[in-house]
């Protein structure tokens, strides 16, 4: 079976087209670093038997994961059950990030207490 992979840039283009982004990772994963798009749908890979079905078989999708091998899994298993327009990105966020695309996380922490961040602000 030949699955098709992409850019990060490449699947960005095309998702500002219309394509739709199912990111496999964990949720944990997402909240520290996530893809910073209008349109993600959030399907981790060990769930991906039971919610395939919530991903639409007649609009263009690009699978994307940490570094690129659980989309490949995941890609694998929807080309097996009738999704031909899946595409795998390359390097997952990893690659996504470094290339300098729109990711979103949690806030830094400031690091020390409130109370000497308050006294530090005094002097």
């Amino acid at each position: 079976m030949n699955t098709r992979a992409v850019t990060p840039t490449k699947a960005l283009a095309m998702i500002h087209k219309g394509a739709l982004l199912v990111d496999v990772r964990e949720p944990g994963e997402v909240d520290k670093k996530a893809f910073d798009v209008p349109e993600v749908l959030l399907i981790p890979l060990r769930q991906l038997e039971k919610r395939f079905q919530e991903i639409p078989l007649d609009r263009q999708v690009i699978i994307a994961c940490h570094s690129g091998n659980r989309s490949l899994m995941a890609i694998r298993f929807l080309m097996n059950h009738g999704y031909s327009k899946t595409v795998n990105m390359q390097s997952g966020i990893t690659c996504w990030a470094a290339e300098g695309l729109p990711v979103k996380g949690k806030p830094q922490q400031q690091s020390g207490s409130w109370l000497s961040q308050l006294f530090d602000r005094k002097s």
